[in-house]
């Protein structure tokens, strides 16, 4: 039941940015200080199709760029095994394959990719302000190409004991956990990841999986089987979070057990589903009942100088072309916006 690893994830949330920016991490505030000196012209979030095809256009248009992606294998076309369909590119290919041609390519064409979570933002600011786990990011312009991994549905428990044990982002909180016992729910690389930093804290962390295995890549796994304080609960599902004042409990319904309860002071749920990822945006930008991003036909949302494009507009079919297509538009309206050009130049060159 207790076994060794493998895994998955999505979605990052973070309550309390007054904490993020207290020095919780060991290097924060110098590198607060240092990207603060640093203004972009646009920052895209998020490094799925629509966000890389956006950069590429601005990166080629010269315009300073910076890609800021949770895990480059979190998002859905990362995971797809066999692309046959995509315009130019000759099949099949693995998703991740195609999103690290995308990613060359814009970094060809001279945009930064950090491998970073943003964990709440001021877009309302000039210029705006992302703050993400290793860093402020100041930008002109921002685009929001988050995806749709991100839970529709809380267990029991969940919103009760939010800031109070529960948590969705482990690099913010980790610390708080010196000496105590935490679960992670998830099963990709980034739930992989969160345990492995929360490791380095807790005594003992339990990384919960539905799924009858992990899908990380091997290395994560190495690294799972090294650490002498992390277990993997493979096949257990959460089903309800306890406690009293604070949590003390992980409910999770194991195949052929029935329900059991993982004694912890924590828990970070990390697990994924099919909801656009919009929680660091703290409401910032106007979205729809089903909360996906309103945009309009140039990929504008609500707030000037903030657009958003891909699955977490709720884009159907969802295909990564469509997704592509729709950072371009954007990256095009983004150059238009920073250049204040009345109409953008076609470009096939």
């Amino acid at each position: 039941m207790w076994k060794k690893p493998r895994l998955w994830l999505v979605g990052c949330s973070y309550s309390n940015i007054e904490q993020l920016l207290s020095g919780l991490l060991p290097t924060y505030e110098e590198d607060v200080v240092k990207m603060e000196d640093v203004l972009y012209d646009v920052a895209v979030v998020g490094g799925g199709p629509a966000g890389l095809a956006c950069a590429i256009y601005t990166g080629r248009a010269k315009l300073k760029t910076v890609v800021l992606d949770r895990s480059p294998s979190g998002g859905s076309l990362a995971r797809a095994t066999k692309i046959s369909n995509y315009p130019g590119v000759k099949g099949p290919i693995p998703g991740a394959e195609l999103l690290q041609t995308m990613r060359d390519q814009a970094l060809s064409f001279g945009c930064e990719y950090r491998k970073t979570a943003v964990v709440a933002v001021d877009l309302h600011s000039d210029p705006k302000s992302l703050y993400a786990t290793d860093g402020v990011f100041r930008a002109r312009t921002v685009l929001i190409a988050t995806g749709s991994r991100g839970r529709a549905d809380k267990i029991e428990g969940e919103e009760e004991f939010l800031g109070r044990g529960v948590g969705y982002c482990a690099t913010c909180d980790a610390a708080f956990y010196q000496g105590k016992v935490v679960a992670v729910t998830g099963c990709d690389e980034t739930a992989a990841e969160e345990a492995l930093l929360v490791a380095r804290f807790a005594r003992q962390v339990y990384l919960v999986c539905p799924k009858s295995e992990l899908a990380i890549p091997a290395h994560f796994l190495h690294e799972l089987e090294k650490a002498s304080n992390v277990d993997v609960v493979l096949g257990a599902s959460p089903r309800r979070i306890v406690g009293e004042q604070f949590v003390n409990g992980l409910v999770v319904r194991v195949r052929a057990e029935g329900e059991k309860t993982i004694p912890v002071d924590g828990v970070f749920m990390l697990l994924s589903g099919t909801a656009p990822v919009t929680d660091f945006l703290g409401g910032s930008v106007q979205l729809s009942s089903d909360g996906c991003i309103i945009v309009d036909c140039n990929q504008a949302t609500n707030v000037p100088g903030v657009y958003a494009a891909g699955d977490v507009t709720c884009i159907h079919p969802r295909q990564a072309i469509i997704a592509a297509a729709e950072g371009v538009i954007a990256a095009l309206q983004i150059d238009k916006y920073i250049r204040g050009a009345e109409t953008v130049k076609p470009d096939y060159t």
